[in-house]
């Protein structure tokens, strides 16, 4: 092109890998083009739709060279719904994409020469959630936000939830629509409904929570017959109290409308009590697969303190405590830690302790008290590790690191923070928690550098060469 390209120029386009959100990458005059439904090895005729200083984006017009791993999506609301991303590529080059996205944040941001290994996938990539949250919108609408808005795409049935969740929606819908029970507007502050939560377990149990602008809901009872009419095993319904003008969608207070507030779910032999705010991961399968990768990370043979950060309600904790002389659990959300210590005594796990503190706070206080962590496990939420919480890990001196991670990026500063401090990556690997989603799940080991931090662990004969990522 003779001159810079404009808002709505046209031009074929070879797509060379993939952006962290899934969208087809190419390259036009030296600039990064990011194209969403495109897909690496493809030529395709691109509008340009937003030019920015350094990076231009665009929509697919014509695929003229299509790529053999493009499949046709086979959801009715993939062009409207934000959630999935790869429904249009087979799951083979997904799992590709998520290689290449850690390797590069890993490479780029955190300065780690260390290669991914392959990407495990999951056996189930269809129906694998335990847990939904639509949002409600006036008309009643009850689905999931169109990608980059907070506009309600109104989605009877999602292929990576339970047919429980679709179930339980339906219901709440319907009962809004009988009873005229408005749903929360975000510009006008009104109305009363604003999410849907369900809970499914592996036992097909089912718990359902209403979230609302309010304390109270009319029709409460008729509400609550709807619900047990729609799913046989559902076993509680939940109102939750939410007034804030805010994106955070649990409430603060809770009420039992019918039956329980919790259910209890099994994982790696373990059983979890779970109620509406308790943390757990929405894939339990993928979950054991990557427990069973940080126990392989802590190399653990029962002599060993291992200090937990970010335990949640102890399902890291209880795995590692298999293994672990003494496991600590730290926690900043009270209820979490009163589930982590309700769920050791129920599965009769007496070599852990937990905690309620943030990170930071809780290793000083266990620093404080003498404790000295041979490993440190770190599962963060996606905004990472405050630099705080580097600084005294590295003080604390275990012998290793494992840090979990949702977030490839953030992963990719803090390793590069442990760097600064003498610290390198041995290991990374991931896990598909998350399939048809550009979300991603990593494990990497952290192991001091030999010299004054520490003795390097293990023998390392070096790390390897940054791979090219494509």
């Amino acid at each position: 092109m003779d001159k810079r390209p404009q808002q709505g120029d046209t031009f074929p386009l070879t797509i060379d890998g993939y952006a962290s959100d899934g969208s087809g990458v190419g390259r036009l005059e030296g600039m990064v083009v990011f194209v969403p439904g495109a897909l690496r090895g493809e030529v395709c005729q691109v509008q340009l739709t937003h030019v920015g200083r350094s990076a231009l984006w665009g929509r697919v017009k014509t695929i003229l060279t299509p790529s053999p791993a493009r499949i046709p999506p086979d959801c009715p609301y993939d062009a409207q719904c934000g959630g999935c991303r790869f429904r249009h590529m087979d799951y083979a080059e997904e799992l590709q994409a998520k290689r290449a996205r850690v390797e590069d944040a890993l490479c780029r941001i955190g300065g780690a020469s260390v290669r991914v290994e392959a990407v495990l996938g999951a056996g189930r990539p269809a129906r694998y959630r335990n847990k939904a949250q639509f949002p409600a919108a006036p008309g009643p609408k009850i689905g999931f936000y169109r990608e980059h808005s907070h506009q309600v795409v109104d989605v009877a049935d999602c292929l990576l939830q339970s047919p429980a969740a679709a179930r339980l929606r339906a219901a709440v819908k319907d009962w809004m629509r009988r009873y005229r029970v408005s749903a929360y507007d975000e510009r006008t502050r009104k109305g009363l409904v604003r999410h849907v939560y369900v809970r499914t377990s592996r036992s097909g149990a089912a718990l359902c929570c209403v979230l609302v602008n309010g304390k109270t809901l009319p029709r409460e009872q008729e509400l609550t017959a709807a619900l047990r009419c729609a799913e046989p095993g559902l076993t509680g319904v939940v109102l939750g109290v939410n007034e804030t003008h805010s994106n955070v969608i649990l409430g603060t207070d809770y009420r039992t409308l019918w039956g329980e507030d919790f259910l209890y779910d099994t994982l790696c032999g373990f059983t979890f009590k779970l109620s509406v705010p308790s943390f757990y991961q929405v894939n339990p399968d993928q979950a054991e697969v990557l427990y069973d990768r940080v126990l392989e990370l802590a190399d653990l043979t029962g002599e060993q303190t291992v200090l937990d950060l970010y335990c949640g309600i102890g399902t890291i904790s209880l795995v590692l405590a298999r293994r672990a002389k003494l496991v600590y659990g730290a926690e900043v959300v009270r209820p979490a830690i009163e589930d982590a210590v309700e769920n050791a005594r129920r599965n009769g796990v007496g070599n852990a302790r937990f905690l309620c503190a943030d990170a930071g706070e809780a290793a000083l206080r266990l620093e404080a008290e003498g404790v000295r962590p041979d490993v440190i496990c770190v599962d963060p939420p996606r905004k990472g590790l405050a630099p705080a919480v580097v600084d005294t890990i590295v003080r604390m001196a275990p012998r290793r690191v494992v840090y979990v991670s949702c977030d490839p990026g953030t992963l990719a500063r803090d390793i590069a923070r442990f760097r600064e401090q003498g610290w390198s990556v041995r290991r990374a690997l991931a896990v598909d928690m998350f399939p048809r989603t550009a979300h991603v799940e990593t494990a990497v080991l952290l192991l001091p550098d030999a010299g004054p931090q520490g003795d390097g662990g293990e023998p390392y004969a070096g790390e390897p060469p940054c791979p090219a990522v494509r």
